[in-house]
């Protein structure tokens, strides 16, 4: 019996750092897809090295895969004029890519594939009402300045879709009551980490790493480290963050900034406006090992969005026994227990910096055990395991009706 075939539509290259939680997860799925299943990534190419409109067999983390790149980026870290996904879906248009099941994470894409046959799925990422009505930077997403043409594209578009699964509880429940007609295709996915790359460290080497840490950067032993990691973007609100770092004021505490985009200078001029030059350092974008052992050393992970899904990152983080401190936003807020991190009920420096300093000076109160416990249920294996095997009960009882 022949296999079925996976084909995942988005606009990345696995091969290349790419900040993001969907570059992530789609890279999960790769990684732990069962061998009864053919995959196939339609995506981008980063240079020449790979022919555009081509498919060409080649090899992601153990797998092998059928990649087609559509559309050539350079770094898609950083958004141009023309957005990225308006450039991935018009190279789409007029070609013929069904296959037994396709994913799509962005609901443009899918416009190409209309008329195509199999099982379609749309992965929604962020609370989509919530990030329409947030007043921050209008060019946070462009569809904001126009959200009643983004609905009328989305009610066109939504109802080819076999699932609509979405990793934030209130997006779900707004899809069921927006599209009544559709309910029974709505469901509450988890989002997913990869438990073979973020794990806790014990005590001591948590320590010890800490101090190489400082002492490599030419920092005092017993500085302590504040993470964030993502897209440099208007939905992170990274300048929130270091304001809330200038308000901390806490000695012998360093902020590290992993990712890059389009706030990477306006981000540097805030940092060196609040005499933070020697206090904060941006990384750039960081490959998922690097990334580890970070999250390993710190003594929390801080997250400023004006607006979320389920942030991989943050179970990437607590994966890794260290503790969150949030924004009242996504799914983050219901999934954090009292002794994994805190939230922050107001989007401010001062309210941010309080959560901060809480967990910093009472580090006892968030033991890597409850995080890593708190993790626990989103780890990739379990979950991507019964993702593919739903599916694949699926196929395989439409393939037995056709015989029969």
């Amino acid at each position: 019996m022949r296999k079925p075939v996976l084909t995942i539509f988005y606009q990345f290259n696995p091969w290349y750092t790419s900040i993001g939680g969907i570059q992530t997860l789609i890279n999960t799925f790769i990684k732990y897809a069962p061998s009864e299943f053919d995959l196939r990534l339609v995506g981008t190419a980063r240079d020449s090295s790979q022919a555009l409109g081509k498919w060409q067999q080649a090899e992601f983390a153990g797998r092998e895969i059928n990649f087609l790149p559509i559309l050539k980026i350079e770094d898609d870290n950083v958004r141009g004029l023309v957005p990225t996904t308006v450039k991935y879906t018009a190279a789409l248009l007029g070609r013929s890519l069904a296959s037994d099941f396709m994913h799509f994470h962005r609901l443009e894409p899918s416009l190409a594939a209309m008329n195509w046959q199999g099982e379609k799925t749309i992965f929604i990422h962020n609370d989509i009402h919530t990030q329409m009505q947030t007043v921050a930077d209008q060019k946070a997403i462009l569809w904001r300045r126009f959200p009643a043409a983004y609905f009328a594209l989305e009610s066109l578009l939504i109802r080819q879709f076999n699932q609509i699964l979405s990793c934030n509880t209130d997006a779900a429940e707004f899809y069921r009551q927006r599209y009544p007609q559709l309910q029974d295709r709505v469901e509450f996915i988890k989002n997913s980490f990869d438990n073979e790359v973020f794990y806790p460290w014990s005590q001591s080497q948590r320590e010890a790493n800490r101090r190489e840490l400082a002492l490599q950067m030419g920092l005092v032993e017993e500085t302590s480290f504040l993470l964030f990691a993502g897209r440099l973007h208007p939905q992170k609100d990274p300048l929130l963050l270091v304001r809330a770092f200038a308000a901390l004021n806490q000695p012998h505490t360093h902020l590290l900034i992993a990712g890059s985009g389009e706030l990477a200078n306006p981000l540097r001029q805030e940092i060196e406006q609040l005499g933070l030059s020697s206090q904060v350092t941006m990384l750039g974008a960081l490959n998922q090992k690097e990334l580890a052992r970070l999250h390993r050393l710190s003594s929390a992970f801080v997250l400023s969005s004006a607006y979320e899904g389920l942030p991989l990152v943050v179970l990437e983080a607590l994966a890794s026994g260290t503790p969150v401190v949030t924004t009242r936003c996504g799914e983050t807020p219901k999934l954090l227990s009292p002794d994994s991190g805190v939230v922050c009920e107001q989007r401010t420096p001062e309210c941010i910096a309080d959560a901060l300093r809480q967990v910093l000076l009472n580090p006892q109160n968030y033991p890597s055990e409850s995080c890593v416990r708190t993790a626990q249920p989103f780890a990739a294996r379990t979950v991507i395991r019964d993702v593919y095997g739903d599916m694949l009960n699926r196929w395989e009882l439409k393939e037995f009706s056709v015989v029969g």
